[in-house]
């Protein structure tokens, strides 16, 4: 059977009578042309998911018949990325990827080595492309995504909000070596990652002496978006991880 078409209804709108809207409705009916009795998907992002029946479309709005809801289970271990930012035309297929990855959420942070300068909030095309890799992959769950001020001090501070912190560090000791069963116990998990050419001592002092624990992943340098990846796929690689 072929997959569904799916179509991200806003938290607030999950409810009936459901409606698609905006760009949502505009992509079913004018780019994909669906008529009514197709079958669609929908998903709000905070795990809920569904299957409808469309009953009746317009110009700005598409009306839907539920044929049935579900839930995405959350996932046992969160893990968070504190990304350093960076002016980078590969953090669209990163935002993608976390997506695709089971990032619980991201955080960009000003770093000394930041190039560009962090908006003070996230635009709305992260989301775009957040949206587009989950209709993609199947997911009913959007990370979290947030822009923190005060540099590596206010990632820090982050800290007692999460069960297990790592700074991704490249001068962490060999035995430092991030790897699956780091990700095994539940749990909420931060790991900070630096910009393109990393983190300073000062902001690494930082991590540290807030309780952050050093992690390796190996002797070669990541580009940020690989590092971030790669701690995403030691989650999925755990006991039990899916």
């Amino acid at each position: 059977m072929a997959r569904l078409d799916a179509f991200y209804l806003e938290p607030e709108k999950w409810r009936a009578p459901y409606l698609l809207t905006g760009g949502e409705a505009a992509h079913l009916v004018r780019v994909l042309r669906k008529k009514p009795g197709e079958t669609v998907r929908l998903f709000d992002g905070l795990g809920r998911e569904g299957e409808f029946r469309i009953r009746e479309t317009k110009k700005t709005e598409v009306i839907l018949e539920v044929l049935g809801l579900g839930q995405e289970p959350e996932p046992d271990v969160q893990v968070w990325l504190a990304v350093g930012f960076a002016k980078s035309a590969r953090r669209g297929a990163f935002l993608e990827k976390a997506v695709e990855l089971g990032a619980a959420g991201i955080v960009f942070w000003q770093a000394a080595r930041s190039q560009g300068v962090m908006p003070e909030v996230p635009k709305d095309t992260w989301r775009d492309q957040m949206i587009a890799a989950a209709k993609q992959c199947g997911a009913a769950r959007l990370p979290g995504i947030r822009c923190i001020s005060g540099g590596a001090a206010g990632v820090a501070a982050l800290g007692p909000d999460f069960d297990r912190c790592f700074v991704l560090w490249e001068d962490a000791d060999a035995d430092a070596r991030l790897a699956a069963r780091d990700m095994a116990d539940p749990g909420r998990v931060l790991a900070v990652i630096g910009p393109e050419g990393g983190l300073t001592l000062a902001e690494a002092r930082i991590f540290l002496d807030a309780g952050f624990r050093p992690g390796s992943l190996g002797r070669r340098i990541l580009r940020f978006e690989t590092a971030a990846l790669a701690v995403l796929a030691l989650s999925l690689l755990r006991p039990g991880g899916r």
